[in-house]
């Protein structure tokens, strides 16, 4: 409210302070200890509300405990306790799953097989995430004549099939097969996929405004890849990480059973799978419970792949 003095000047009318809101804009309490909000912290507050990232860590813990101490979960020996009178015979005390054709105890073999392929799954992805940070990190980063080489021999490798890859590789190297050759022979031909993720995720990144404050501060560009660039480039590559493991469990499990995998004599879910499809009409018992093995720890690796990928999404999370 205002009115005219004698001057000319306009008069100001100003409430009385108690009548003005200023006092409980006053009273308000800032909070500064609540930790500023970043991705990892905003995917955490997203899984820990989804059911199937429970379900599917829990999956891989018990697998993991399973494939580490197989003592604990049965003391039956899965070869020299083979008996042929026993063969395809049914469930027995001592004995849940019954019997293969061998007489060999189904759920021995069946956890004392999941070392081998979760094994082989861990130092696939191990090989591929190592050549596909380093391929894909400076392919991104540095660009020019190394982009150029690095993606034209990415794309070599990435236009060859790697089960494919792996078969010829098995066959040639037939007298040496070992787990460590199968997974040379898989991950040697997977790692494009986690370079070109990576790539792409580090050209978004490289043009972010800390980058260049960085390099304008005169910190060497090594120095900025590896504590700028690749903390914030990383997240697409630990779900496609996640989703390639359970690939190369797959992956040995096909290979074993067309034969060109592991020796029969060594534990594997491919084995034992191979051995007992001439059985499948008459006893599928022998078949059927390793493939639910193999399903159910695919199912848990690619659950959780995707439930990562979710929640490092802010576009998915905004839209659930």
């Amino acid at each position: 409210m205002s009115s005219n003095t004698p001057g000319g000047k306009p008069n100001h009318y100003v409430a009385p302070l108690e009548e003005t809101p200023l006092v409980e804009i006053d009273s308000v309490k800032v909070r500064t200890d609540e930790k500023p909000s970043n991705l990892w912290r905003d995917a955490w507050r997203d899984l820990r509300g989804r059911p199937l990232f429970w379900l599917s860590s829990a999956l891989i813990v018990l697998i993991a405990i399973v494939a580490l101490f197989p003592g604990l979960f049965t003391q039956v020996d899965p070869n020299s306790g083979c008996l042929l009178a026993n063969s395809n015979g049914g469930p027995t005390s001592g004995h849940p799953l019954g019997f293969t054709k061998q007489g060999c105890d189904i759920y021995s073999r069946i956890i004392h097989g999941t070392s081998t392929s979760v094994a082989v799954g861990f130092i696939v992805i191990v090989i591929t995430t190592v050549l596909g940070l380093v391929a894909g990190a400076v392919s991104g980063f540095y660009g020019g004549w190394l982009d150029a080489v690095i993606s034209r021999v990415g794309d070599i490798f990435f236009s060859i099939p790697y089960i494919l890859a792996a078969v010829v590789v098995m066959s040639v190297l037939s007298a040496y097969r070992s787990v460590w050759v199968i997974s040379l022979a898989i991950g040697l031909f997977a790692w494009p996929v986690v370079a070109r993720v990576l790539r792409s995720e580090i050209l978004r990144v490289k043009a972010s405004d800390f980058v260049m404050a960085a390099e304008a501060l005169g910190v060497s560009r090594l120095k900025i890849l590896v504590r700028h660039v690749l903390p914030n480039s990383i997240a697409p590559v630990i779900v496609i990480t996640t989703i390639s493991l359970a690939s190369a469990i797959v992956a040995e499990a096909t290979l074993s059973f067309l034969g060109v995998g592991l020796p029969t004599s060594t534990m594997s879910w491919g084995n034992d799978i191979s051995a007992a499809q001439r059985d499948l009409r008459t006893d599928p018992q022998t078949l059927i419970l390793p493939s639910i093995a193999l399903s159910i720890t695919v199912f848990a690796f690619i659950t959780l792949g995707e439930v990562l990928r979710d929640a490092l999404d802010p576009k998915a999370r905004a839209q659930r």
